[in-house]
């Protein structure tokens, strides 16, 4: 099994981020702003007009957030490279697809950490389980990760980081 790309890379993806979540001024961003929308910062070409300057001009959120890859992933793979400025039809389809795609990839990077620790067999076959579980055979949509077994092993997670939670202290 082969993992997804884990690292964002902006120059594949439409800007997803800049759209999908919500700001709320005072939290690491200067101005409200609603989910689904593009923010005013954000160029026609999918750049931050001001990303030199986010932190004096207020958006630390930004200069902190990382979708695991999922932006591209959403952007070349369910999408096969359409944006929502080519087509304003699949704005909210592509924001849904990020908001549900980005909690696993940022799960497959905890996992990813914790297959690298020191653990006993039967940790480490759950790591693993957990893994195939979240990673679908070929996704082509948004449902493919909607699944309810890649959802329940989602929600796993949790309780498996607390289970191992010695082993990770013992790394450090």
């Amino acid at each position: 099994m082969q993992l997804p790309e884990l690292k964002e890379d902006c120059s594949r993806c439409a800007a997803l981020c800049c759209l999908a979540y919500p700001f709320e001024a005072e939290e690491d961003f200067a101005l409200l702003k609603e989910p689904d929308h593009p923010c005013p910062n954000l160029g026609q070409d999918f750049r931050c007009t001001i990303h030199a300057d986010l932190i004096p001009c207020g958006f630390g959120g930004c200069v902190a957030y990382s979708c695991a890859g999922a932006g591209q992933r959403v952007t070349q793979i369910l999408f096969d490279g359409e944006t929502w400025q080519e087509d304003p039809d699949l704005l909210h389809h592509m924001t849904y697809a990020l908001r549900v795609l980005r909690p696993i990839h940022e799960a497959l990077l905890v996992l990813q950490e914790i297959a690298a620790l020191d653990l006993p067999a039967e940790s480490r076959a759950k790591c693993s389980a957990l893994t195939l579980a979240l990673c679908p055979e070929d996704p082509k949509t948004i449902w493919d990760f909607e699944q309810d077994h890649l959802q329940e092993a989602l929600a796993e997670l949790p309780d498996f980081v607390e289970t191992i939670a010695d082993f990770a202290l013992g790394a450090t």
